[in-house]
């Protein structure tokens, strides 16, 4: 890891927004792509899924979503229940920006696909008694697609069909089929 990653990881615990907030951006971009270095701030980031900042409980959740596919021994495999827990976080801005993060984890192989395609579409039929449930629901339809661009895989597209067919509301509905528009 250069010297300018390791600075903008500290950045990013600034108290000033303004400087924590370009380090989060840049540290996003960086590991859009992957990286040799994950294992360098693993550890901390798992632990950071705990903070008692939100905003830190929210870019841990977002930076471990972008390192799975950095991630050669598969540790996500068994971290992944951690960071999910981060998806229903007592702050909804922290849940939501976690949940919408959560799709990157299905690119690094197809186990992680596949668990996070179960988990996606459990928690869109199973979590209707979830606060803001239809933004949940949204976000879901919006990850499928995501993975559904990147991958190409007509499962995915099949399997987010078959959940928007299981909604009552005609306004939501149409709303999570516009995703796929």
């Amino acid at each position: 890891m250069d010297d300018q990653i390791k600075e903008a990881f500290l950045r990013s615990k600034s108290k000033d927004k303004q400087e924590s907030y370009e380090a989060y951006l840049y540290i996003l971009q960086v590991t859009e792509k992957q990286i040799d270095w994950a294992y360098e701030v693993w550890d901390d980031l798992l632990e950071s899924l705990s903070d008692k900042d939100n905003h830190q409980r929210s870019r841990a959740a977002q930076y471990l979503a972008n390192l799975a596919k950095s991630d050669p021994e598969k540790r996500m495999h068994a971290d992944l229940p951690k960071l999910l827990e981060v998806t229903k976080d007592k702050q909804f801005v922290t849940a939501r920006h976690s949940l919408q993060a959560i799709w990157k984890i299905g690119l690094a192989d197809g186990v992680l696909k596949e668990k996070m395609m179960t988990y996606m579409a459990d928690r869109f039929i199973n979590g209707i008694n979830e606060k803001n449930y239809t933004l949940i629901r949204f976000d879901i339809i919006q990850n499928m697609k995501h993975l559904y661009d990147q991958l190409g895989d007509e499962a995915i597209k099949q399997t987010a069909m078959e959940l928007i067919d299981t909604v009552v509301d005609d306004k939501y509905k149409k709303k999570y089929k516009s995703v796929w528009r």
